[in-house]
């Protein structure tokens, strides 16, 4: 398979996925807007939330690293610079949502 069509179909596969989990996500968030830290605390420590959650973080990251990436490959003429461009994006896709479960994790 080519791999610009391996690329099309994890966007189109990691998008349907991310929908929901906005939905979820949107639905929880107005509940505890403006609730107290307890509240907040007791979402967050919730294991189905927690995974839910990580899930949406990781998926979340992975369509808009894809969809950047489609950007650079478009506007970046200069390949050395859209490989570093791609390389540090891949790298923060992983890192960011990485820390954010290590932190929520240790809650």
């Amino acid at each position: 398979m080519i791999n610009a069509t391996k690329k099309w179909i994890f966007l189109k596969v990691s998008g349907a996925i991310l929908v929901p989990l906005m939905i979820w996500f949107i639905l929880n968030f107005i509940t505890i807007y403006d609730q107290d830290y307890s509240i907040v605390l007791n979402f967050f420590t919730n294991p189905a939330s927690k995974f839910l959650f990580s899930l949406f973080i990781i998926d979340a990251y992975f369509f808009s690293a894809l969809s950047i990436s489609e950007v650079f490959e478009d506007y970046i003429k200069n390949n050395k610079i859209k490989n570093v461009a791609n390389r540090l994006l891949y790298l923060s896709a992983v890192v960011i949502p990485l820390i954010t479960i290590i932190l929520i994790s240790s809650l």
